[in-house]
């Protein structure tokens, strides 16, 4: 393998764990369209599309514009106190930047809502871009998303990392022809994302250094 010298990564799921936080705003919005009690089950295997596209595949409605702001109100109240932070990441990624690797973020989360969570955990420093639904017109699983960032770092694909906790970052990485690393982390599985070919699975963020022959 070439060297690599560009890693980007996925935002939700898997630098941070958001994961709490957006089960319980979907089973709000859920629970104002008279579903109660929607399961976890139902919401895990949509994440890392687009919030319209779940709203849309969990509600069977086009028009989810008023689903979206409800989503966002519940969000920004419950946000601080629902995310945490995922082990080894703010090490590594410091790591990381320090030994000269360029590093960004790639994710279907709006600008505002990405940088308040980069901010809360100090990463933002880390990062030479930040690639957000707004910067798109087709998100993951399209390749866009991941060539925008290798276009605004004039990075090599062959020489970057595009790492992921959804089908959709493989499924981007793999288009844009980058490295495609999954996270065994990731609330699908490990088993699922194996299925989409990923180059790479880390079982722990550390185990970046080894596959970047820093070890």
């Amino acid at each position: 393998m070439e060297r690599i010298e560009t890693i980007l990564f996925d935002l939700d799921g898997t630098i941070v764990n958001t994961n709490e936080l957006i089960i319980s705003c979907f089973q709000h919005v859920m629970e104002k369209q008279g579903q109660p009690g929607y399961a976890r089950e139902r919401i895990i295997p949509f994440m890392g599309q687009t919030l319209e596209q779940q709203l849309q595949a969990f509600t069977g409605a086009m028009d989810v514009e008023l689903m979206v702001k409800d989503y966002r109100a519940y969000q920004a109240i419950h946000h601080d106190a629902l995310i945490r932070e995922f082990p080894h990441v703010d090490e590594v990624l410091g790591r990381l930047h320090q030994e000269g690797f360029t590093l960004g973020v790639v994710t279907t989360k709006i600008k505002a809502s990405t940088d308040r969570v980069l901010d809360m955990f100090g990463l933002k420093k880390y990062m030479s871009t930040i690639v957000t639904l707004e910067d798109v017109e087709h998100p993951k699983p399209h390749p866009q998303p991941v060539l925008t960032a290798v276009e605004r770092l004039g990075a090599n694909p062959e020489t970057t990392l595009m790492v992921g906790d959804s089908p959709a970052d493989i499924q981007s990485s793999l288009a844009a022809g980058v490295k495609a690393v999954g996270v065994a982390w990731s609330l699908k599985g490990k088993e699922k994302l194996g299925e989409y070919g990923p180059h790479y699975i880390l079982e722990d963020m550390r185990d970046l250094y080894q596959l970047l022959g820093m070890e």
